[in-house]
């Protein structure tokens, strides 16, 4: 059972490395969340590279890319796989999204935000929607199968910029 973080938790602080290197034998950048302070973050966990639903969640979020620039929003994917095996699946399907390695130790973060499959070694499918100031604003646990689209963080994003505020 997931315990999820839910809206108006403080968002975890995390560093994790990029698979946005420059060659096959270059490891990516290291990514910290607190540095995109002031602009609002997607992240969405996934299970695994390489499998069917989240090969679709993240060609879907890789087209709506401009969308999520209009509300000056980074969308970031992560998984408990690789730098060097997110770096493949990313030239493989000319994907633009940012992946995250939460690899060692193995799903550190993902335990952080409450999704963590401990008996599988894997993440939940889900997804935050993080404001400027580093406050989840929106969470949601998707049913693994299932694509969880867009629609929702969408929203949650257009209701930030409205000043839209949940109690």
């Amino acid at each position: 059972m997931s315990n999820i973080l839910t809206a108006g938790t403080p968002a975890p602080d995390f560093i994790l490395q990029s698979s946005a290197g420059t060659s096959a034998g270059d490891a990516g950048e290291m990514v910290k969340l607190s540095d995109l302070k002031g602009k609002n973050v997607v992240l969405a966990f996934y299970p695994a590279d390489w499998s069917a639903v989240c090969g679709d969640q993240l060609a879907l979020y890789n087209e709506l890319i401009p969308m999520f620039d209009k509300l000056d929003a980074e969308l970031i994917g992560i998984s408990v796989d690789s730098a060097f095996c997110h770096q493949a699946f990313r030239e493989n399907r000319n994907y633009k999204v940012k992946l995250l390695a939460d690899f060692e130790p193995k799903g550190e973060v993902a335990r952080k935000y409450g999704v963590y499959r401990e008996h599988d070694g894997f993440t939940e499918r889900a997804l935050f929607v993080i404001d400027a100031d580093g406050l989840i604003r929106w969470s949601y646990l998707s049913p693994m199968d299932v694509n969880p689209g867009a629609n929702h963080i969408l929203e949650a994003l257009k209701e930030i910029k409205e000043g839209v505020q949940h109690d």
